[in-house]
């Protein structure tokens, strides 16, 4: 890949421009592949067809011998999150701009809210997102529940959020318990916003940290431990069984495990609009980093659910290529080996998170393309176009083709290179992929319009970026209101469907005989 026009000066913040044309390349979408070229026009893409001939001024990129794709979206990021004690290092700027030089153009953040308040959260990440270089979008977490917490859901919605997460770990501090989570997802259901969970079981977690720490496990091994696979598969499993009750769709985050992913499987044979959404560390790694006798690589791979033995990367990996699972995100929180060492000697304080937002790509194209287990239309799918559909941005975001949003990359399958703390872009000291080897590497980041990765040069700037407001009642959706808007009617009705029976109308209460099922 070269770039045929000189694209200006090399110690620029920040390239624009307002016509580029990708020549030659084999453009890629979920549903689509073909060799073609791609117009882009003020920050949208203009046309995709063969041979298109350069407008006058054009900046003319040669795509020859590479894939050019839409940009990667990841739905599940940290950036700047304050947690157990200290505050991830890479903020809206450095964490963005990592982002784009790996080839995602987007993300969706994680806001939390200020003593359990959800719009003095919201209010104190956009003042973060101030920062920003990319476009991104917001889900907000729910750590109680109250009437003004379903208040305050109703009106996020009108500003942009579509999806609010419930923690069903991390106890005493974002943990819900079931009566607060099945009242939330109620009040997703009437939103038409989607309920996200992080599953884990936070009672027994708890006492699993408890018990492993009093038996002298104190390390980062420790982590693993106290939080085994069974624990997310229970909490995965009664998480889908009340969004079942409720009659909502559910979105399960970083599943890092077979117990996890067979309760998706198992809910989605059974027709239920339930996500899986693994993660690209546990798709790519082991855990036994964390057994590792150096200290600061063991503890920068805590994170939670913590990452499983092989066999579970190696089921993870095959239930997403055969669409069991469905996108793969990142996870993104990141402390550096200073903010880790505080629990040195104590486990239960190593602040958890990885990082992922630039490495996510080319691990993902690794481990799933190169490895032949998908083909690069199924990467563009689990990467990008996934996401854009469930959280209701499609096809202004996910796709190649003209009036979408010009977040376009370029991959070239023939790049070899090795991930390292040293060379990325984030501002954490370590990288739990170090020296991890990829064949293909992303040339080009266009992010709509702009040129902001090329020839191994970032060219961004703080405060470019862009927020994406997310619409509700995204396809996931579909059908739901048919189902009856009201909970308790769609129970009377499902169990006169399955049983045939209907509610009593009793004499002695002002009634008389039985409700037929046309009354229902």
């Amino acid at each position: 890949m070269t770039i045929l026009v000189l694209l200006g000066s090399r110690n620029a913040c920040c390239v624009t421009a307002t016509v580029i044309l990708i020549k030659g390349g084999e453009v890629v979408n979920h549903d689509l592949q073909m060799k073609a070229d791609v117009l882009i026009k003020d920050g949208l893409i203009a046309e995709v067809a063969p041979n298109i001939k350069a407008p006058a001024g054009a900046k003319v990129i040669d795509a020859s011998g590479s894939y050019v794709m839409p940009g990667g979206i990841d739905p599940h990021t940290h950036l700047a999150m304050p947690f157990m004690g200290q505050v991830a290092c890479d903020d809206f700027y450095s964490g963005q701009a990592a982002a784009l030089a790996g080839g995602t153009t987007m993300h969706i953040d994680f806001a939390l809210p200020v003593n359990h308040n959800l719009l003095a959260g919201f209010k104190e990440w956009q003042a973060k997102a101030q920062l920003a270089c990319a476009d991104y979008g917001f889900h907000m977490a729910v750590t109680k529940w109250n009437s003004q917490v379903a208040e305050d859901m109703g009106k996020l919605v009108q500003q942009g959020i579509n999806s609010f997460k419930f923690f069903m770990a991390y106890k005493g501090a974002l943990m819900v318990n079931d009566e607060e989570l099945l009242q939330g997802f109620v009040r997703c259901r009437q939103l038409g916003a989607l309920p996200q969970v992080h599953a884990e079981n936070g009672e027994a977690v708890a006492l699993g940290q408890q018990l492993v720490f009093e038996a002298g496990i104190t390390g980062p091994e420790g982590h693993a431990l106290s939080r085994p696979a069974v624990l997310e598969g229970e909490a995965t499993g009664r998480a889908i069984r009340l969004a079942s009750f409720v009659g909502v769709p559910l979105y399960v985050v970083h599943v890092m495990s077979i117990d996890a992913m067979e309760e998706v499987a198992r809910a989605r044979k059974a027709g239920l609009p339930i996500i899986g959404e693994p993660v690209a560390s546990g798709l790519a790694l082991d855990e036994s980093a964390m057994w590792d006798a150096n200290f600061t690589k063991a503890a920068a791979a805590v994170m939670s659910p913590p990452i499983r033995s092989k066999q579970h990367g190696v089921a993870l990996k095959k239930a997403l290529a055969g669409g069991l699972l469905q996108l793969v995100a990142t996870d993104h929180a990141v402390f550096n080996s200073s903010q880790k060492a505080v629990g040195r000697g104590d486990f239960r304080v190593i602040p958890n998170g990885v990082n992922g937002l630039e490495e996510r790509m080319h691990v993902v194209w690794q481990e799933m393309v190169v490895s032949g287990l998908i083909t690069p239309r199924d990467f563009v799918r689990i990467t990008s176009t996934a996401a854009a559909q469930i959280f209701n941005v499609y096809p202004r975001k996910g796709c190649i083709a003209p009036g979408s949003d010009a977040d376009v990359i370029v991959l070239d399958p023939r790049v070899k290179h090795t991930i390292s703390a040293a060379t990325h872009h984030s501002r954490i000291d370590t990288n739990v992929y170090e020296g991890k080897e990829i064949q293909g590497k992303v040339t080009v980041t266009i992010s709509r319009g702009r040129l902001v990765w090329f020839e191994g040069k970032l060219n961004v700037e703080p405060g470019s970026g862009r927020f994406i407001p997310l619409p509700t009642h995204g396809p996931l959706f579909d059908g739901i209101d048919k189902a009856g808007a009201d909970t308790a009617a769609r129970l009377v009705k499902a169990f006169a469907a399955e049983n045939g029976a209907t509610p009593v109308v009793r004499e002695d209460a002002g009634g008389s005989g039985k409700a037929s099922k046309d009354e229902l």
